[in-house]
């Protein structure tokens, strides 16, 4: 098939990617980039279940990162654009026996291989029968899959919403399948500025995870539209082409791999809003005993108290994060703006974030 650069219209391109993921690529070292498979070593909780996933369903992985969140253990979640099931299967046993996580996918050829795998990876886990289901489906609209509302307790979704020509329907879908409390978990690639159509409607880059990528503040708007008050970045990466061709046709523009995490939460403030508020962390969480990260500036040491905004003690306590906090205080005294710099332990441990929470794309 031709990689000529020429504009494509969204159904296209829908069909391109498709293509690309479905026939064309082989594994992962099939890409022309490394942007949709910019990663590094995982944290360990997430290594020792990576280590329980066939080999032949971990070499087809294409992500940016490893944007599977802590505390999922009983939970009903969502893979958007799964691919062959390497996260599904991660969290499958983060999830435990009494979880579920269904997989959604447009491409047949790599539902089949992850259905094909469901069996084996159920026996290696020690389950009675697999905990996953894997969905024909598209992310702009989840009930193609037969997911209802407010039937998710997290969405996660790795490098896949960049695929999309339409971020406003996967941003708002995932808003209405999650739970009141429920979190929306990403990895993708973003740019530093609005990308030219030339660039944006490029099948190749598109395919490469460039073409789509969102300018990082009209992302932030996109998710606040759907309900998603208070964006927080967990980690920032700078993505390196090092393909020579590819690099000449985006030009100037520069992409970074970005973790998000977004919270269906009501009563969220549009800024930090004081009201004395405070959070102690009281340990526990697997991956996380004596550290958590919340996001790149909310870190919380065990049995430390620390002041917080508003926002930040609803994400704490009004979340599946609430059986691991005290959070102290109500809003019935508004003391006026919370000016949100680093807790107390995110600006002691900062130096060592990367080891901290295991973040690597």
């Amino acid at each position: 098939m031709s990689t000529t650069p020429t504009a494509a219209e969204p159904e296209d391109l829908l069909a391109f990617v498709s293509s690309y993921y479905g026939r064309l690529l082989k594994s992962s070292a099939d890409l022309k980039t490394n942007a949709c498979c910019a990663g590094g070593a995982p944290p360990p909780w997430i290594a020792s279940r990576l280590a329980n996933v066939h080999p032949d369903i971990s070499s087809r992985f294409y992500g940016c990162g490893f944007p599977i969140p802590h505390g999922l253990r009983g939970a009903n979640v969502v893979d958007l654009g799964c691919g062959t099931g390497r996260d599904v299967y991660v969290i499958a046993q983060l999830v435990g026996p009494e979880g579920h996580v269904h997989g959604i996918d447009m491409t047949e050829e790599q539902l089949s291989r992850a259905r094909d795998a469901a069996p084996w990876h159920a026996e290696r886990f020690g389950y009675a029968r697999p905990n996953t289901t894997f969905h024909r489906g598209y992310v702009e609209d989840l009930r193609s899959a037969s997911i209802d509302d407010a039937s998710i307790d997290v969405v996660v979704s790795n490098c896949v919403v960049n695929l999309s020509p339409r971020k406003d329907l996967v941003l708002a879908e995932a808003y209405r399948v999650l739970k009141p409390g429920g979190e929306l978990y990403i990895s993708d690639v973003f740019a530093d500025r609005r990308l030219p159509a030339e660039v944006a409607n490029d099948p190749v880059l598109y395919a490469e995870c460039l073409g789509g990528a969102l300018y990082q503040a009209d992302f932030v708007s996109l998710a606040r539209r759907a309900g998603f008050i208070d964006p927080r970045v967990v980690s920032t990466s700078a993505i390196s082409l090092q393909h020579n061709e590819l690099s000449a046709r985006v030009g100037a523009a520069r992409f970074t791999s970005v973790t998000y995490r977004l919270f269906k939460l009501d009563g969220l403030d549009e800024q930090c809003e004081d009201y004395g508020q405070s959070a102690i962390y009281r340990g526990g969480i697997e991956g996380a005993g004596s550290l958590f990260w919340l996001d790149d500036h909310h870190a919380f040491e065990h049995g430390r108290p620390e002041r917080v905004c508003a926002n930040t003690a609803a994400m704490l306590a009004g979340t599946r994060f609430a059986r691991w906090f005290d959070v102290v205080g109500s809003r019935s005294t508004h003391f006026g703006v919370y000016h949100c710099g680093p807790t107390m332990a995110a600006a002691q441990y900062g130096s060592t974030r990367k080891e901290a929470v295991g973040v690597c794309c």
